[in-house]
């Protein structure tokens, strides 16, 4: 026995060494490196092409096939975000804790494939949904329960499928540059990162235009069928790869581990806790610098105290049961999280407004003619706030920081907060612009007599629009770059993978909270017989006076903002600096 334990041992010690002789070789020999990177960008992108080019238009298609009122088809919407952006955090835990990423990303892309299916027979095969309206008595029949529940397990098994492969995608590309020769190199993640998103900008462009346009213009199965190819092409692209995979075993998953800090210091509620008692024996993790739990959120700290070493702990000591006893490390990272919360829920509350499907039947009713022949889509005017926000961050970099250094005479570099506060008062600004916009475009419709025709042009360009995009683009690429930022730095290095997660629940929550403020709405004023705010006629409604609501919803949580981030105190590097210029 000893002999074999050797024996491993020093084939163990040699493996390094082996690397090490093959590093120049590794790319021709070895799996993993860049030549991952086309069968896992490309499929990246190419999912991300066919989920971004069937979310424009869907509200027009529930609306126009399905006879969906737009508080209903929009409360579908909302439902489809929420299950979205909350899967990627179970596939999180199941991708590091049970399956791996491998497996997770393929699983994923064969359930977003057999979900796009589904959603696309419900436009080829006329059974699956409503028959069309009787324009000549003004009768259309709504989905009846078969063909409604068709739909959403369509929406449902997308929802999961990409929600699946986002939190693994990105992991699963840096899994692929573990060789020493890429851990030496520091240009590679830099690479892979700037292919990634530029490939999946280039995506986004595409899906807003050509995709789009097909469906408005060459009929809604053609264009949903496009996005089934692209599902397909995307699966076996990245299974092509398979042969040049690192595919990591999956390992004990973050969130599990906040999850056992919460059940362990309930289980251990009974336990004394004393800032003066030195004999408290606390349970730290191998290499760990931490020895003793921080004092604040202090009931936390119960679930990492060892009662007794020898029923606590195994012989290597590691905890026996994770889910009575966890290790100092695991306490201080839930604490971190907690205290981030408040300044988290702020940005829940501000992508309430950025749920809706309106401006997309906004831009219906205006003429969005170039010239006398081409006619924007609707849904394509999304673009121009992509391209606004990726101007913002050309230029942030190249020319607002150092034209301010100029003016100012010292090295200007804003705070995530502050970039987080300014984002959030853009957002504030776009929702008033967007009610002006609206007020104007209503006031039109009703002085042109068309009132009680939604579905007509109005003689008003949508050029008006751009201003709203415009505004909301830079706003969500100030919030949505600093609020990473923030979540990077203010948490332990461990906890890094935790900020996706974060910023996929705030979505979640977002949704609902947005459901429920257009239900309440909807409910407020239609009461007494009268026209609701959010009607399905635009121009008899009053989508005004709703965004309205949601401005001021936004002025308040903007001050919220401010009270919480005072509360919080200075970030990760702010104290040093406040402490030097306190220096005399």
């Amino acid at each position: 026995m000893e002999n074999s334990q050797c024996e491993k041992g020093e084939m163990i010690e040699q493996r390094p060494l082996l690397l090490v002789k093959m590093d120049d070789d590794d790319q021709q020999t070895h799996k993993g490196g860049f030549r991952t990177f086309p069968f896992i960008i490309g499929s990246t992108a190419l999912m991300n092409m066919a989920v971004s080019g069937l979310t424009p238009n869907l509200i027009l298609y529930l609306m126009n096939e399905y006879h969906m009122d737009m508080v209903t088809g929009t409360n579908m919407l909302f439902f489809m975000s929420a299950f979205a952006n909350i899967a990627p955090v179970a596939a999180a835990i199941m991708a590091d804790s049970f399956v791996g990423r491998f497996h997770m990303i393929g699983l994923g892309s064969v359930v977003t494939l057999v979900g796009m299916f589904l959603f696309w027979l419900t436009s080829v095969i006329p059974q699956a949904r409503p028959p069309p309206c009787v324009d000549s008595i003004n009768i259309c029949k709504s989905a009846d329960m078969l063909q409604f529940l068709f739909l959403f397990l369509s929406f449902g098994i997308i929802s999961i499928g990409d929600g699946a492969i986002r939190p693994s995608s990105l992991a699963f590309g840096t899994d692929q540059l573990t060789g020493k020769a890429y851990q030496e190199n520091a240009s590679a993640m830099e690479k892979y990162f700037s292919w990634l998103y530029a490939l999946t900008a280039l995506s986004l462009l595409v899906a807003l235009t050509f995709l789009v346009y097909i469906q408005v213009n060459m009929g809604w199965g053609l264009g949903f069928g496009i996005l089934v190819l692209l599902v397909l092409f995307s699966t076996v692209l990245f299974y092509l790869g398979t042969p040049f995979y690192v595919r990591l075993k999956p390992k004990s998953s973050l969130i599990t581990g906040l999850f056992q800090v919460i059940v362990a210091s309930y289980r251990n509620r009974c336990l004394r806790l004393s800032s003066q008692s030195e004999d408290i024996l606390y349970h730290q993790k191998k290499g760990s610098t931490i020895a003793r739990p921080s004092e604040r959120l202090r009931f936390l700290n119960k679930a990492c105290i060892v009662q007794d070493p020898e029923l606590d702990l195994s012989p290597d000591g590691e905890a026996i049961d994770p889910w009575c006893l966890c290790t100092v490390d695991q306490v201080e990272e839930l604490k971190a999280l907690l205290k981030v919360v408040p300044i988290w829920s702020t940005g829940v509350v501000s992508t309430i407004h950025s749920h809706n499907s309106f401006p997309v039947l906004q831009a219906t009713s205006m003429d969005r003619h170039i010239g006398s022949s081409f006619e924007i889509p609707a849904a394509s005017f999304g673009l121009f706030g992509v391209i606004s926000a990726i101007i913002w961050l050309v230029l942030y970099g190249t020319v607002i920081l150092p034209l301010a250094s100029k003016v100012t005479g010292k090295p200007v570099q804003f705070s995530t907060k502050q970039r987080m506060g300014f984002g959030l008062f853009l957002s504030f600004l776009a929702v008033l612009v967007l009610a002006a916009v609206e007020s104007v475009r209503r006031s039109v419709a009703i002085k042109e007599g068309y009132s009680d025709d939604p579905q007509s042009v109005i003689p008003m360009s949508a050029v008006w629009l751009l201003p709203q995009y415009l505004i909301a683009g830079v706003a969500g690429a100030l919030y949505a770059t600093s609020q990473n930022e923030f979540y990077i730095s203010e948490f332990p290095k461990s906890m890094s993978s935790v900020a996706s997660a974060l910023i996929g629940v705030g979505g979640a929550v977002g949704s609902l909270l947005a459901s429920f403020v257009l239900n309440t709405i909807n409910e407020l004023t239609k009461r007494g017989g009268q026209e609701s705010w959010v009607s399905s006629n635009i121009n008899k409604g009053h989508y005004d006076y709703y965004y309205l609501v949601h401005a001021g919803v936004c002025l308040v949580n903007i001050l919220c903002y401010i009270v919480c981030c005072r509360a919080y105190g200075p970030c990760k590097g702010e104290e040093v600096e406040v402490m030097e210029e306190e220096k005399p």
